[in-house]
């Protein structure tokens, strides 16, 4: 794999969708919406009945959403019987992303054994036909480089054939050679939604392959720096026109995809489904 030089459209103004998929404009893609991460403890209560059994917890969450983000993976990989039971309670239709282990986006050294685990552990879902691509979230101090382009380019074939979508969060990678990189590579780009502060990646919204996606971690500017374990960074609940502010995106991103993921990640005490419940509510409206 290359890295592309120049881009043959325009760059984009910032939080407006552009269309560099390639496809044909679709009126009716599928949104999917649901939450990065569902067995919390504080969820019980504002989401989950009192008293609930954690093995029930994904039975009551099929009752709301039909897809989930498994974040779990980047700390440490589970066997793959976890996979296994994990797909037998869903229906047919249920739609699983699973994050990538750390040590592709943080530790990026001597990958072979931990991608090796990793894919023998995703296998029971990847064959199941459920598991709809892999989230590769990189850290803020991964910046832009030539080199660090080409390893993320370089890197789609430790997965497979799963589709890979990429989180950036420094906003170095702002840029149209790197869109055009993944779109010429078939890497899906994760839009985001976090707080406005210095050097971090902006609200762009759109996709590189049919399939767009959006990750809304909250914009708590307060704790967002502050140091791990123990941070309220994903401590936020969306106002209602703060999620308007992406409704126009989203219409736009449908146009040019043929799904659009929406995953929120704002988990503290239940916070994701507020606002992923509200999202649902909002977009029916708008269509």
């Amino acid at each position: 794999m290359s890295v592309v030089a120049s881009l043959s459209c325009k760059p984009n103004p910032r939080g407006l969708a552009v269309d560099v998929s390639g496809r044909d404009k679709m009126a009716d893609a599928k949104i999917l919406i649901g939450t990065s991460g569902y067995s919390f403890a504080d969820w019980v209560g504002p989401f989950y009945p009192e008293k609930i059994e954690k093995g029930k917890m994904l039975d009551y969450y099929l009752d709301h959403f039909k897809t989930v983000e498994i974040n779990s993976t980047y700390y440490r990989i589970p066997h793959a019987a976890v996979f296994y039971h994990l797909v037998n309670k869903v229906p047919d239709d249920f739609e699983f992303i699973v994050k990538t282990h750390r040590s592709f986006t943080h530790d990026r050294k001597d990958l072979k054994e931990p991608t090796g685990q990793f894919n023998e552990a995703i296998k029971p879902m990847g064959e199941s036909g459920q598991l709809k691509g892999l989230l590769a979230q990189f850290p803020w101090s991964f910046k832009f480089s030539p080199a660090n382009l080409q390893y993320i380019l370089d890197g789609k074939d430790y997965f497979g054939d799963h589709p890979l979508f990429v989180e950036f969060r420094h906003d170095s990678w702002d840029k149209p050679e790197v869109y055009a990189s993944l779109k010429e590579n078939r890497i899906g780009f994760c839009c985001v939604d976090e707080p406005a502060l210095e050097h971090m990646f902006p609200s762009v919204a759109l996709a590189t392959t049919e399939t767009a996606y959006i990750r809304f971690h909250g914009r708590n500017m307060v704790d967002w720096w502050k140091p791990r374990p123990g941070s309220n960074r994903y401590n936020y609940d969306y106002k209602k026109e703060e999620l308007a502010d992406w409704i126009k995106k989203i219409n736009k991103l449908k146009q040019n995809a043929e799904k659009v993921y929406l995953f929120f990640n704002n988990c503290h005490h239940g916070q994701a489904v507020k606002s992923a419940k509200l999202m649902q509510e909002m977009l029916q409206l708008e269509l």
